[in-house]
C-alpha cells in the first residue's frame, strides 16, 4: 500500500505482470470513504484480484462501516494501517501512533472481524520512536492477536519516528531489523507473519522465506514493475511464460483507451509505466518521452504505443 502510488491505474498494470501477487490499495481514511467520493476509492476492476484494501483509522464503528462497504464492492481482505508515520495521519489519531495502543487496534480489527467474511490484517512497524526492544514489538502482536483474533500481521522492519523524520525518511533512516520479524514468527509460529522494507532482489526474499510467511514488496515492484515478473513462476509454481515487456503495454492499452474516454487524464496512467524498461536500452528515451507533458495534455493513448516503437527500435538496432 503506496499513498499515491498504487492507486488502480497502477494495480491494473501490475496485474497484466503478475497473475498471482496480492495487490493492495492506497490507504484510504474512513472518513474519505464515509464523507467523501466513495466510488473514486472503491473502484477497481475484476483484473486485479485477488486485491486488499488498507483502512486509516482508529473508530472501531467507523471502521466497520468502511470494512462492510469494502466487502460489498468486492475487495479479497481489509488491512488496518498501523505503520504510516506521517504526521497527518497522526492528527487523525491513526497510523503508526496507534502502535502504542494495542488494545485499541485489537478493538478496531475485531469489530471488523465480527461484521466481514473476509480476512482481516494489520500492516505495523516494529517500534515507535526510541523503542528499541524486541519485547515492545513481541507484546504489541502478542496482545493483538490475543483480544482480536487477528491472524495475519505484515510488519514493516523498522521503527516508525513520529516526531522529526518526514515519510520519506522514516523509510530510509530507522535501521531494519529483519531478525525481529524472524524471531516474531518464531514467537507466534501459528501467526502469518509478513515482511516488508527494503527488499529489492528474489534472492533476499527466498532468503526472507526460509523465516517468515509472506513478503511485501513496495517501491522495487513500482519503480521496476517487470521486477514482478518472475513472481508467478518463483514463489506461485506457475509454469507459463511471463508476457514480454511489450506485450505488457499491448494488454494495458485497451484499459488506457477505455480510461481516456471516461476522461482520465493520460498522465494518471504513463507515470506507472515509466520505470517497465529500467536496466533495458531506451529505457531513458522511453521516460522522457512518456513524461512529456505538452503531449500528454492532448491524452492521445497513441503516444503510448509510439513510444513503445522508439523502444523497439533502440532495442533492435
Amino acid at each position: 500500500p503506496m499513498l499515491d502510488w498504487t492507486d488502480r491505474f497502477y494495480r491494473h498494470f501490475a496485474r497484466l505482470i503478475s497473475r498471482h501477487t496480492w495487490l493492495y490499495t492506497e490507504m484510504v481514511t474512513t472518513g474519505a470513504l464515509i464523507y467523501g467520493e466513495r466510488e473514486k476509492f472503491l473502484r477497481f476492476d475484476d483484473i486485479e484480484h485477488p486485491i486488499a484494501i488498507q483502512l486509516g483509522g482508529s473508530e472501531p464503528a467507523d471502521l466497520v462501516t468502511c470494512a462492510r462497504l469494502a466487502v460489498d464492492w468486492g475487495y479479497d481482505e481489509i488491512n488496518l494501517n498501523v505503520g504510516c508515520p506521517s504526521e497527518r495521519v497522526q492528527s487523525g489519531a491513526f497510523g503508526a501512533c496507534l502502535m502504542a495502543e494495542p488494545l485499541l487496534v485489537a478493538d478496531c480489527l475485531k469489530a471488523m472481524q465480527d461484521v466481514v467474511d473476509v480476512p482481516v490484517t494489520v500492516k505495523h512497524r516494529i517500534g515507535i520512536n526510541k523503542i528499541e526492544e524486541y519485547s515492545f514489538l513481541r507484546d504489541f502482536v502478542g496482545q493483538v492477536h490475543e483480544r482480536s483474533g487477528c491472524q495475519v500481521f505484515i510488519v514493516h522492519a523498522r521503527n516508525a519516528i513520529l516526531k522529526g523524520l518526514s515519510p520519506k525518511e522514516n523509510r530510509e533512516i530507522p535501521p531494519l531489523k529483519y531478525d525481529y520479524v524472524y524471531q516474531l514468527k518464531r514467537d507466534f509460529p501459528a501467526l502469518e507473519i509478513l515482511i516488508n522494507g527494503g527488499i529489492t532482489s528474489h534472492d533476499a526474499v527466498t532468503h526472507h522465506l526460509q523465516h517468515v510467511d509472506g513478503v511485501m514488496i513496495g517501491r522495487e515492484a513500482y519503480h521496476n514493475p517487470y521486477w514482478l515478473a518472475e513472481v508467478d513462476a518463483r514463489y506461485y509454481h506457475d509454469d507459463r511464460t511471463p508476457p514480454t515487456r511489450s506485450e505488457v503495454i499491448h494488454a494495458f492499452m485497451p484499459f488506457v483507451e477505455a480510461s481516456v474516454l471516461d476522461k482520465v487524464p493520460l498522465p494518471f496512467m504513463t507515470r506507472h509505466i515509466l520505470g517497465l524498461f529500467q536496466g533495458q536500452p531506451g529505457a531513458r528515451q522511453w521516460r522522457r518521452t512518456l513524461s512529456d507533458a505538452p503531449m500528454l495534455k492532448k491524452s492521445d493513448a497513441r503516444a503510448i504505443l509510439q513510444a513503445l516503437a522508439v523502444m523497439e527500435t533502440t532495442c533492435h538496432a
